[in-house]
């Protein structure tokens, strides 16, 4: 490849010329870059997916009181704290008024459909629920997160079938109650349905209670220990207001 020499009111300028196969203004080509695009970190719905890295901590970790283990991060906390609060106030109190009568299906909901929601779906299926899950933001056909499927594994929940489903693609049923992991999506859920469907946030149902489950993706294994403690304390008496409302029909 040969250089040229520019002329300009500063004297001569060398520049190397382009390779033929440059293209546009601009290209800076990195090696190993179409390599790296090939392996994307979701890959394809059929594919298996690694494990994403946990996200940096900040202070470099630093967590004299626990907080990341038992909330998943400080955010967690104060969301959790607020959700406390909204309940003191009386905002939740709707959420516990559920007609178990008038339940025939139980839908679990989150933001992604890879995490909590699959979760719950597969405990409560345990129990001889009829159930189902979707994501308010998912992308259709992702498999479950893999964190997610090796806790489960541990506690023999299986979820290497699940693909996720989005809200858009969900099919709603008269009888569908609607459990929700944060306060947010609750509210969100209330504008959703196309039809009557009752609503609750799922964490209310846990002992000790937690409005708000905060997502465990992409946080330290302790915390994803403690949330699914959490959804299984909560779908075990969701099962057993279930099982108390099919005894006082008969």
């Amino acid at each position: 490849m040969f250089a040229r020499v520019k002329q300009s009111r500063f004297g001569q300028i060398i520049q190397p010329r382009r390779p033929k196969d440059a293209v546009g203004a601009g290209v800076v080509e990195v090696p190993g870059a179409q390599d790296n695009a090939v392996q994307s970190d979701g890959g394809s719905a059929d594919s298996p997916r690694q494990e994403t890295a946990p996200l940096p901590m900040p202070l470099g970790g630093w967590d004299p009181i626990g907080v990341r283990p038992r909330f998943g991060s400080y955010r967690g906390l104060a969301r959790l704290m607020l959700a406390h609060l909204e309940s003191v106030a009386g905002r939740f109190s709707g959420y516990q008024q559920i007609r178990w009568e008038k339940v025939k299906r139980v839908v679990f909901v989150c933001h992604g459909n890879i995490c909590r929601s699959p979760y719950a779906e597969r405990r409560a299926e345990t129990y001889g629920l009829t159930v189902a899950s979707f994501g308010l933001s998912a992308d259709a056909g992702m498999p479950a997160d893999p964190t997610a499927c090796r806790i489960a594994a541990r506690r023999a929940i299986e979820l290497a079938p699940h693909r996720a489903r989005d809200i858009k693609d969900f099919e709603f049923r008269r009888g569908d109650l609607l459990a929700a992991m944060e306060p947010r999506q609750v509210r969100e859920l209330g504008r959703a349905p196309p039809i009557s469907c009752q609503l609750t946030l799922l964490g209310l149902w846990g002992r000790p209670r937690r409005p708000h489950i905060h997502d465990p993706h992409r946080l330290g294994e302790g915390y994803w220990e403690q949330c699914f403690d959490v959804i299984d304390s909560a779908v075990l008496t969701i099962a057993e207001k279930m099982r108390g409302s099919l005894l006082d029909e008969r």
